[in-house]
């Protein structure tokens, strides 16, 4: 059987995520906003959790690690950059580091900016990279530790991996960063399509996570950061363009 990914909302407007391998029977929290909320979501499917990955430091992705590590004995794995912010830590991680579900073979990627230890986990065979806070659909996180050369070099991390690869991010922010990104980019058409979607799928109240790395290579200005109609509207260069959308987006 295929690895199954169980999203769920928790908090105001976090989404948490169990990897469960059956081959296997290993169950991984990636990030733990809220212990409780995980701990019940596994029970209610009969998994059993043992690991947990934060992709950072922040409260709402690591704040659930004693108490999951005290119910169930996990390991938990953090970035290198970041795990002295982080409780219960077993191992660390960073760029080219790889973790295991099974036979699943995990790629760790660095996309520091937002925390200055970021990061990202890409699971190759199975399509999918849980990027955490560095790239939402139609955005990015805030820039609250790093620098926008460091934040950009993340982006071009992310953008590296195969077009057709799922990412899945940590927040419904979606709406809110499509208004943004019709501001940032108003003749993309592609663009404009997505944010119609996007309108009428949170009016149904559905998720718009996870999605497509594709669609968000065309349509996410901070992805888009490199081509000539960002640059012309917002800066000569990717990493001055993608500083000024940083920068704007924040008091928008």
């Amino acid at each position: 059987m295929p690895l199954q990914i169980h999203r769920f909302p928790c908090l105001s407007d976090n989404y948490g995520f169990l990897l469960h391998d059956p081959a296997s029977g290993e169950t991984v929290c990636i990030d733990t906003p809220d212990a409780e909320e995980y701990l019940r979501q596994a029970e209610a499917k009969s998994w059993m959790i043992t690991q947990i990955w934060n992709t950072h430091w922040h409260k709402d992705h690591a704040g659930g690690n004693s108490a999951i590590k005290a119910a169930t004995g996990c390991v938990i794995t953090a970035p290198a950059g970041d795990a002295g912010k982080i409780e219960g830590v077993d191992r660390v991680v960073d760029q080219g580091d790889s973790v295991a579900l099974g036979a699943y073979r995990v790629q760790v990627i660095n996309v520091g900016g937002h925390t200055l230890g970021h990061v990202a986990y890409h699971l190759p065979e199975a399509g999918v990279a849980f990027v955490g806070d560095a790239v939402f659909a139609l955005g990015c996180g805030r820039m609250f530790e790093g620098t926008a050369p460091q934040f950009w070099a993340s982006l071009e991390r992310i953008k590296a991996l195969p077009p057709a690869t799922t990412l899945y991010c940590a927040h419904e922010y979606t709406a809110a960063n499509a208004r943004f990104a019709l501001h940032a980019d108003p003749v993309n058409a592609a663009l404009v399509a997505y944010a119609e979607e996007i309108t009428a799928r949170r009016a149904r109240g559905e998720a718009t996570v996870p999605f497509p790395l594709a669609r968000e290579l065309a349509t996410n200005p901070f992805l888009r950061a490199d081509s000539a109609d960002i640059q012309a509207r917002w800066g000569g260069d990717p990493v001055s363009a993608f500083a000024a959308l940083r920068e704007a987006k924040n008091s928008f």
